[in-house]
């Protein structure tokens, strides 16, 4: 870790950037099995509030993984530092007054805690895109389920990794249940009631 590094803070608040833009940033992280939907619900939501002038951003974990990322493999360690590193960069959207949505498997507890606790208590909002793997294997949309039931990707979750689900989340969508017009309007809903959005 760096040493000799000062905080320095911005003349600009936060509460000034939420004035300008006329609605409070935060991160909707979506958890789930690769194939739940995560990505796909994040980009109907972004295409909504781009439609009402909200700013926001989707960072998705595969378009992650080829930049910021592309360092990190998918041992326990690099998902928690690729987790981390997520982190800090949806803090800074949020803060600059983004609604930033985070498409990530996020497989453990701790690590999405962790990110929690670097928001402050509204403004981290958790969805768990809840989906039998069953389904999502039947999706498989990228073959991967496929070539971790062949040994070619190890340590993926669902099949030979673990994927801990969250137990209190603030939304929870079943995407065997709902199409992706209905999952888009519950997230919106949320940040219409919660006061995040007119």
């Amino acid at each position: 870790m760096s040493t000799h590094i000062v905080w320095h803070d911005l003349t600009v608040t936060k509460q000034e950037r939420y004035a300008l833009k006329g609605h409070k940033g935060a991160v909707i992280w979506l958890t789930g099995l690769s194939g739940s939907g995560k990505s796909t619900i994040a980009n109907a939501v972004d295409y909504q509030l781009h439609g009402q002038s909200i700013h926001s951003y989707v960072l998705d974990g595969d378009n992650i993984r080829h930049g910021l990322n592309a360092n990190l493999g998918f041992s326990n360690e690099d998902r928690k530092e690729n987790i981390r590193r997520i982190g800090e960069v949806a803090k800074l959207f949020a803060e600059s007054g983004q609604i930033v949505m985070t498409a990530f498997i996020s497989p453990f507890i701790e690590d999405r805690e962790i990110a929690r606790q670097l928001f402050e208590a509204d403004e981290f909002i958790e969805v768990y895109v809840k989906c039998p793997i069953e389904t999502c294997e039947a999706r498989d949309p990228k073959g991967l389920y496929r070539k971790a039931r062949e040994g070619i990707i190890p340590e993926f979750t669902g099949i030979s990794s673990p994927y801990e689900a969250p137990t209190q989340p603030e939304i929870t969508i079943e995407t065997d249940v709902l199409n992706i017009e209905e999952a888009a309007a519950k997230i919106i809903q949320y940040l219409r009631t919660h006061h995040f959005i007119q």
